[in-house]
């Protein structure tokens, strides 16, 4: 038994503990994220009050293009279902791979990534609280698919809200906040061009999708990017008391957690 053990606590940067302790920090805010965002009751008519808002807001400046760029896209049923499944996969899939990858192979600057992904998640959830919004998908009056519902088949209507699943946090949108968050850092370790155009046009593609499949305002999206960049600064402001664990420079000390 010990063997294993060793053997594994030797591969991990840090050891197996700190990688437990790492995995229980975004365990316990992931769970007090979703928890935060299912909490929908009494919810809905100001969540769809706030959604008109915005559309009232976009509309005033005359960048309300949302329903019109859905509609010219939906014939294209193959972008459409690419669209769909990036949405509901990406979103977790690519940012916790880009996590475990930081973490195994670029551990001096994990932390700096991890403390803006924590702060950006208490943010979103104070964003959450205090402006609840339907997504474009669930007004279609304003000329808005729920491409999603095509999908996978089942209707995402308001009797679908759950306590983990809350249709009624839009803003900020994290899609956004997630993509840069992993964008900007993946763009500095980058040691080839092509890998640094890929991953500058990540945050763009995930934005495409949010608005395609009617899941998000541009408004979301800017509150998103607006999110990370805070997340930015609060995780640099954080780096002042550990600089050698917490910048985002190589770190020289041993301690981590």
């Amino acid at each position: 038994m010990r063997r294993p053990f060793a053997y594994v606590n030797r591969l991990l940067p840090k050891g197996i503990w700190d990688a437990g302790l790492q995995f229980l920090l975004f365990f316990l805010a992931y769970n007090a994220y979703q928890v935060v965002r299912g909490i929908a009751d009494g919810q809905k008519e100001v969540a769809f009050d706030n959604a008109h808002t915005l559309i009232d807001l976009e509309r005033s400046t005359g960048t309300f293009f949302e329903p019109g760029f859905q509609q010219a896209l939906l014939d294209q049923r193959w972008l459409i279902d690419a669209a769909n499944f990036m949405y509901m996969n990406s979103h977790f899939v690519i940012t916790t791979g880009f996590l475990a990858w930081l973490y195994l192979f670029r551990n001096d600057h994990f932390y700096f990534v991890r403390n803006m992904f924590l702060v950006a998640m208490g943010l979103a959830l104070v964003g959450y609280a205090a402006f609840p919004t339907a997504p474009p998908r669930l007004i279609p009056e304003e000329g808005f698919t729920d491409t999603i519902a095509t999908f996978t088949g089942v209707a995402q209507d308001d009797k679908t809200v759950s306590l983990l699943v809350n249709q009624y946090a839009a803003v900020p949108s994290m899609h956004i906040a997630f993509s840069l968050m992993i964008a900007v850092p993946a763009m500095a370790l980058a040691q080839h061009r092509a890998v640094r155009i890929a991953w500058s046009a990540y945050p763009l593609m995930v934005f495409f999708v949010i608005v395609v499949t009617g899941n998000h305002f541009w408004l979301d999206a800017a509150a998103g990017a607006a999110v990370a960049c805070l997340a930015a600064v609060a995780a640099r402001a954080l780096a002042r008391l550990r600089p050698a664990a917490w910048s985002w420079r190589e770190a020289s000390g041993e301690a981590t957690a």
